[in-house]
């Protein structure tokens, strides 16, 4: 079995995301698709005092319809600050705020003028941390050449890689052609969350907060907290999500 991961490279994502790159034989960054605004792609969720606030990463030039791999950042002088800022502001009380700032600091360091390039240095640098990398192949969507609607873009790099199953979060539920996928011999299996709790100040859990949370509580043993699974489509779209 070859398990394939196909997704837009997201800044510093959430657990749901981290666990499945776990699961994943082979991860496609999927950067080549409209980025669409008020989404995961620019801007991740912290926990702070009273409640949540975002880490938004400031676009330059942007207009509608480009690419997630079009898109540009303004330089990270402008905000780096503010994000550090805002971390530290959540992170001040836990026993590994040191990693998380860090990691973060790290990533920005980095010098990224493009969007997809911040967004996958971030998903590269909370995979490494919690080890998920180790058996993982990271691939570009972009070195395929495939064409096709969505459904028939994903299936052609599924099967580009030797891919058997799919693996893709809930929200392809709203458009993906599992029948094109059966009919070529690949299983479509959508992710059954955990959402694993873990100490975490300013109130209640929440669990779709940035990875970067987890590191700051737990360290690296919250690589026990990604475990999540995966439901056969069919199950997943006949039961409850």
């Amino acid at each position: 079995m070859c398990r394939v991961v196909v997704s837009q490279s997201m800044y510093f994502p959430w657990v749901g995301m981290l666990e499945q790159i776990r699961l994943a034989d082979v991860v496609i960054h999927f950067d080549d698709v409209q980025f669409i605004r008020n989404s995961f792609f620019n801007r991740s969720q912290v926990k702070i005092p009273g409640g949540t606030a975002w880490m938004t990463v400031p676009l330059s030039g942007y207009h509608r319809g480009q690419t997630i791999d079009q898109v540009r950042i303004q330089p990270v002088e402008d905000w780096g600050k503010r994000h550090s800022g805002l971390l530290g502001e959540s992170v001040r009380a836990t026993p590994f705020a040191d990693d998380a700032l860090g990691m973060l600091e790290a990533v920005l360091a980095g010098a990224h003028d493009s969007l997809s390039g911040l967004a996958r240095a971030s998903m590269m640098a909370l995979s490494r941390y919690f080890g998920l990398d180790a058996d993982t192949r990271f691939l570009d969507s972009r070195d395929f050449g495939v064409g096709g609607s969505a459904s028939e873009r994903l299936l052609a790099l599924v099967k580009a890689v030797g891919g058997t199953d799919y693996i893709t979060g809930h929200g392809a539920r709203n458009y993906l052609d599992h029948g094109l996928f059966e009919a070529n011999g690949v299983t479509v299996s959508y992710m059954d969350y955990r959402r694993l709790p873990y100490p975490q100040p300013h109130g209640a859990f929440t669990p779709h907060v940035t990875g970067l949370d987890l590191v700051a509580n737990c360290g690296r043993a919250g690589r026990a907290n990604i475990v999540s699974e995966t439901r056969n489509w069919k199950e997943f779209l006949n039961g409850p999500a």
